[in-house]
């Protein structure tokens, strides 16, 4: 599915990361970029790249908070706002041809079925941490 709305919103001149940043902004604005990060399940390194991208081509803003100036929010620029209120609609499109043929009951257990298999995966985030700190140590000593 991914790959086919990429196909789709790839004559906007937006990637399916960018529409996702997009939309979690649309959602709820002033992000920081960590949050924002894990709105999209973006990581933070590339999520700063895609960013920095999308506020060159003018479709979101950074800006230092008034009340925290060592944190930066991020919004949606009217120029981003006014292309993912375009995207939106054929995203909903692909998500009910997706699940057309399926009973609403099937849809919902779906959601939470994905939802709960998301929450365990976050499970191995330290699990990783430490395996790369591990090699990390080994090439230090090599």
């Amino acid at each position: 599915m991914g790959e086919l709305f990429s196909r789709r919103i790839a004559g906007y001149g937006v990637t399916l990361p960018m529409y996702r940043v997009m939309a979690a902004l649309w959602e709820t604005g002033d992000q920081r970029l960590g949050d924002l990060a894990a709105m999209t399940t973006i990581e933070i390194s590339t999520l700063s790249r895609l960013v920095g991208e999308m506020k060159r081509r003018g479709l979101v803003t950074r800006a230092r908070l008034k009340d925290n100036g060592r944190t930066v929010a991020i919004n949606l620029t009217p120029k981003g706002r006014t292309l993912v209120e375009e995207l939106i609609p054929i995203a909903i499109h692909f998500e009910e041809v997706a699940v057309r043929d399926f009973p609403s009951k099937s849809i919902s257990d779906l959601k939470s079925v994905l939802a709960e298999i998301y929450e365990s995966l976050k499970s191995l985030e330290p699990e990783i941490e430490e395996a790369n700190k591990v090699r990390k140590a080994a090439k230090t000593k090599a």
